[in-house]
């Protein structure tokens, strides 16, 4: 960045002898490296940085013809800002580029009003950024990160490995296996996987990748839960079963590793087959053995039903057309969708007070007009610092902008009164400054990010003291303009950051995670029902569980990258997301299933003890739900009665069809995710007390 910047500010400046084109070329480059944290590799950087570049001209244009009176600047900001910002929902590298957006219209949003010089301007900053993109694809080259897909085909790899191992004596994981299906699970979580890797983004490929991880995960836990087949040894149709599981992994992992879709396979088929002939006799064996057998199947049921969800969503990251089967599914459906649509989709899903992305988009745009109106009502020289400090110091949550403003203003004090002695004691000596300015900017861009904010703010004070000097004659005045305008802007950033939403995404979390759990408790009460009345199709309930499963995802987002308060215990919110995801596809396959074509409806004792488990785990997931927003710890129950335990004896008859133990299965795994949530809750209780 410093190369690029010093580059095409020099050559401007001293050598087509053309301020605003060095102004513009020095600040383009600043913006989109400097001010952005766009992850990823130099390459992976550059590719964004590149695609901006259009939108970075509209912005020096709109900005350039909006300066003309103040009000139109400001309600230019109030909505740019906005909108900008609000682009963070697309994922995480345009909401990483975003700061740098921003500054690309405030810096030609404030007085002199000159769209004469706009050639100048676009042309200072085309060249800035070209050259950041060189020197970002070229220089320094970062190590390469492991990517999604790859993670993805080790997960199909190992879960391949635990099936096998499960298809053949002694019918169950070695601890070695167990581990690796553990260590592969954790590597697809979020916070484990690079930010540049996260497919957080809102487009067909993006969102089948998430669905690819998603189903890998889902697929090694089952696999780690199968339970032994018992002293009898396991079906031959269960064995079939399982090589088919093993067979569509490794189709996977060869499909993910070479980029071409593997196409459909025979694990779908198996698994119809193999639902078709669950129903063998068993005359005669206790209830007991009854119960073994039938929960057995059940699980190797949802463990072949991940199998099936992990072939068809990596062949849509391929981009192998949608087959009948996933437009059929609820799960796919964003196959066959064009990307313009799913990005609108995403933006219509975050318009709402109640998403982080929303939230942070008013504050910062709110403090951003404020400051715009402040320096141009106050005629504040070189206003547009003040609205840099906003863009820069002000947070997600009011803890943390006032501890980081109190840090800055130290350090913006030191600078400005090293700079204010630099100015005296050079006193326009243009050469000295020029010699200076490269090794300051290396030290503010480099020292700053590691060693705080305070650091940041006096090297950067350095940095634009040089630049300015350098532009036109300056004295020590400049130093001290610097300091006003960085308090006026840390003091506006400060109130919004009071103001508007003033915990960030802790307490929306909390909140959203209570919505997430009482829409799964809806949810398990709307399908058991419709289950034990022998209705298939019917998905009551799903869209507000999705709805708050996304609300509640991207508030996990932003809580990831805020700071923890010391002493304080985390509830397990991924526990709880899982828990959203498990209840929605489980949902969706009981409904769209029901129960095999030629079998009666479960008997009336097992409906009504269907009924029975689906109401205690659903109270209890709207109780954990109503708990977590009072941070108060729910009390201590045990978990939902496993599948063929009833709570009030055991029912005289046995079920007509296996889809009473498809469902006990989907709420026992439902169960136990509760209860993640539920322990930790319990813990972090008292911390959240002592918070309130």
């Amino acid at each position: 960045m410093t190369l690029a910047a010093v580059t095409v500010f020099y050559v401007a400046l001293y050598g087509l002898h053309q301020p605003v084109t060095a102004t513009y070329g020095l600040f383009g480059a600043v913006a989109m490296a400097g001010l952005s944290r766009i992850p990823g590799t130099g390459r992976q950087r550059a590719a964004v940085i590149a695609r901006l570049l259009p939108v970075g001209w509209l912005l020096v244009t709109a900005g350039t013809l909006l300066a003309v009176r103040t009000w139109t600047a400001t309600a230019g900001i109030l909505v740019i800002g906005f909108l900008i910002a609000y682009s963070a929902v697309t994922g995480p590298r345009l909401a990483g580029a975003a700061p740098g957006l921003q500054l690309l219209y405030i810096l030609p949003c404030f007085p002199p009003y000159a769209p004469q010089t706009l050639d100048e301007r676009l042309g200072g900053m085309t060249s800035g950024v070209l050259l950041l993109v060189l020197a970002e694809r070229l220089l320094l080259p970062d190590p390469p990160y492991t990517s999604y897909q790859d993670l993805s085909a080790d997960a199909a790899t190992t879960a391949a490995r635990c099936a096998t191992e499960l298809a053949r004596p002694p019918w169950t994981l070695s601890p070695g296996a167990d581990a690796a299906a553990r260590a592969a699970g954790e590597a697809l979580r979020p916070s484990n996987v690079p930010e540049s890797e996260r497919p957080a983004g809102p487009g067909p490929r993006e969102r089948a990748l998430a669905h690819t991880g998603m189903a890998a995960r889902v697929l090694l836990a089952r696999l780690l839960e199968v339970p032994g087949p018992g002293p009898r040894g396991p079906h031959p149709q269960t064995l079939a079963l399982l090589h088919e599981v093993v067979a569509s992994a490794r189709r996977t992992t060869a499909a993910l590793r070479s980029g071409r879709p593997a196409g459909p396979g025979r694990l779908e088929e198996a698994l119809a087959v193999y639902r078709r002939q669950r129903t063998v006799a068993m005359d005669g064996e206790t209830p007991d053995i009854v119960d073994s057998v039938m929960n057995r199947q059940a699980m190797l049921i949802e463990t072949a039903h991940a199998g099936v969800t992990l072939a068809a969503a990596a062949d849509l990251v391929l981009g192998r057309r949608p087959g009948p089967a996933q437009l059929r599914d609820g799960s796919f459906w964003y196959a066959g969708r064009g990307a313009a649509r799913l990005w609108g989709h995403r933006l219509r899903a975050h318009l709402s007070p109640h998403s982080v992305y929303f939230q942070n988009a008013v504050r910062i745009s709110l403090a951003l007009a404020a400051a715009r109106t402040v320096a141009g009502v106050g005629s504040l020289p070189h206003g547009f610092w003040a609205m840099l400090a906003v863009l820069t110091l002000t947070r997600t949550t009011a803890a943390q902008t006032g501890s980081i403003v109190a840090r800055a203003l130290v350090g913006t004090l030191l600078g400005a009164l090293t700079a204010a002695v630099m100015l005296v004691l050079v006193s326009g000596d243009t050469a000295a400054y020029a010699v200076t300015l490269p090794v300051i900017m290396l030290a503010a861009f480099w020292v700053g990010p590691t060693h705080g904010v305070g650091w940041a703010q006096g090297l950067f004070t350095l940095v634009v003291s040089l630049v300015f000097a350098q532009l036109a004659p300056s004295t020590w005045r400049l130093a001290e303009v610097r300091f006003l305008d960085v308090l006026v802007g840390s003091s506006i950033g400060l109130v919004f950051g009071m103001l508007a939403w003033p915990r960030g995404a802790q307490k929306e979390l909390r909140r959203d995670v209570a919505a997430l759990l009482r829409a799964i408790g809806s949810t398990i009460t709307s399908t058991t029902s419709v289950l034990t009345q022998g209705a298939t199709g019917r998905q009551s309930g799903l869209p507000s569980l999705t709805r708050a499963l996304t609300l509640a995802e991207s508030s996990f987002a932003q809580y990831e990258a805020e700071p923890r308060q010391p002493g304080t215990t985390a509830v397990d919110w991924h526990a709880a997301l899982m828990a959203g995801h498990h209840a929605l596809h489980g949902a969706r396959r009981l409904l769209a299933e029901g129960p095999p074509a030629g079998i009666r409806a479960p008997a009336p004792a097992w409906q009504s003890r269907l009924d029975t488990d689906g109401e205690i785990l659903a109270k209890r997931y709207e109780l954990v739900g109503g708990l977590l927003d009072s941070a108060r710890p729910p009390p201590t129950r045990p978990s939902s009665p496993v599948p063929g335990e009833a709570a009030h004896g055991r029912p005289p008859d046995r079920p007509a069809s296996p889809l009473y133990y498809d469902a006990e299965a989907w709420l026992t795994s439902l169960a136990v995710d509760l209860d993640h949530v539920a322990a930790t809750t319990a813990a972090a209780a008292p911390s959240a007390e002592q918070r309130r």
